[in-house]
Formats: structure tokens, C-alpha cells, sequence
């Protein structure tokens, strides 16, 4: 019976929390840890919430739970890593990044080298701190958001989108000619990358360069003549006044 209600509340805490209803998933898996003090999945997505929080040392400690009960358990290692870095815990960080790298590469054998592996747990940390800045995007907090995605930038070079959102924080703050020049980077350095062309063409017609933007809208459409938003902003761009990043 009591297996059976801590598996309902589990599934109710998950569906409340991949809602955004932070408040509710909260309750309901406190709840759950209190019928059954040794789930570590509850303990994660309840750290997970502690930190969107703010409750940095809620955080930890449930993390660190967590680990008790799975100490295997990847994301709630680089997760706790992230917090120890974020509060100046170096050491501790490092200690906690060091061992999750070397258990992932003992878990996928001596084939695989040290980079990849690295570059793996990167890609996680990477992660993170997106999902950190687009929090911090909610509540208008750009030179936070944009600190945290320049660090998942930097984590993880592979994912241009990373770029372009920080192109569109940089607008959002009024810096204009920084914006366009983090776009033409990245258009010059992937020229097929759609995403970056569009935000810059959004960009140039918000700014009254209305030839450019539909240059670059116009570029998508030859090479993808089916692209719905390249179509969308270039037939708005013949009748609307103000388009924004």
C-alpha cells in the first residue's frame, strides 16, 4: 500500500514539476520523502527546485542525499558541482567533477578517451546553466542570464542556439551593435545556420534596416523554401512597423 501511494506521488510530483508548478511538485514530494525518506529521485527533482528557489543550501543538502542513496547518480553530481562552483567551493567542485568524469569513463571503457569524456560531463554542466539563465529570463534579470549563458556557451561550443541567445540578451539590454556583431560572428562562421539569420534579420528590421533584414529572411527561403517564420517575418516585414528580438 505505501509502495503504491509513494509511486503515485512520485508520478504527480514529476507532471506538476515538467509544468512549471514548482509550488505544487514541492509539496507533493516533501510529502512523499516523508512516507519514504530514501528516494533519491524525489530528493533530485526536490534539489532542482531548491535551486530555481534560490535555496542554495536546501540545494545542496538534497543533492548530497541524492548521492547517498545513488551515489552513481550523474546529474545530481554535476548538479551539486555546478552549486559548489557557483558559491566559490572550488575544490569541492572540482573533487565532485573529477569523480563523475572518471566513473562515466570507466562506465564506457578504455575505447573512449579522456576528451570525449570530459566533453560529455561539459555538455551536462552546459545544460545547467541554460536552464539557470533562461530563469533568469522569466524575471528580466539579463546580466545574470547572460553570464550563465556565456558559461554553457563555453561548456558546450557545439550549440550555436547558446549564441544566438546570448545575441538576443544583448538586445534586450539595449546593446544593439553588440548583439549584431555576436550574429554576423556566428553567421559568418555557419552560414547554413538558420536560426542566426533570422534573429539577425529581426534584429536589422527592428532597427529600421528593413533591405537587410529581408536579405537575410530572403537567404533562408532560397536554400529552405518552405521555412514558415523566414515566410512569416518577410511578409510582416511589407506591412508591420516594429519587430523585436
Amino acid at each position: 500500500m505505501i509502495e503504491q501511494r509513494t509511486r503515485e506521488l512520485m508520478s504527480k510530483g514529476k507532471d506538476a514539476y515538467n509544468r512549471g508548478e514548482h509550488d505544487s511538485a514541492k509539496k507533493i514530494l516533501s510529502e512523499l520523502v516523508e512516507i519514504e525518506d530514501r528516494n533519491p529521485e524525489a530528493f533530485f527533482y526536490l534539489a532542482n527546485i531548491f535551486h530555481i528557489n534560490g535555496e542554495i543550501g536546501k540545494a545542496i543538502k538534497a543533492f548530497k542525499k541524492v548521492l547517498q542513496f545513488d551515489p552513481n547518480h550523474t546529474d545530481a553530481s554535476i548538479s551539486l558541482s555546478v552549486l559548489y562552483n557557483d558559491i566559490g567551493r572550488y575544490e569541492d567542485a572540482k573533487k565532485i567533477f573529477d569523480k563523475t568524469s572518471e566513473r562515466v569513463k570507466k562506465a564506457k571503457g578504455p575505447s573512449h578517451g579522456i576528451v570525449a569524456e570530459d566533453g560529455h560531463i561539459n555538455k551536462k554542466f552546459s545544460l545547467k546553466h541554460s536552464e539557470i539563465a533562461e530563469l533568469y529570463m522569466t524575471y528580466n534579470r539579463y546580466d545574470e542570464a547572460l553570464f550563465e549563458y556565456n558559461k554553457a556557451s563555453s561548456l558546450d561550443t557545439d550549440n550555436l542556439d547558446l549564441r544566438v541567445k546570448i545575441a538576443k540578451v544583448y538586445a534586450k539590454k539595449g546593446f544593439v551593435s553588440k548583439a549584431f556583431e555576436e550574429l554576423r560572428k556566428l553567421k559568418n562562421e555557419q552560414p547554413g545556420f538558420v536560426p542566426a539569420r533570422l534573429a539577425l534579420g529581426i534584429l536589422h528590421y527592428g532597427n529600421g534596416n528593413v533591405l537587410e533584414a529581408q536579405s537575410e529572411w530572403q537567404n533562408i527561403l532560397s536554400k529552405d523554401p518552405a521555412n514558415a517564420e523566414a515566410k512569416m517575418y518577410l511578409n510582416l516585414s511589407k506591412s508591420a512597423t516594429e519587430t523585436t528580438i
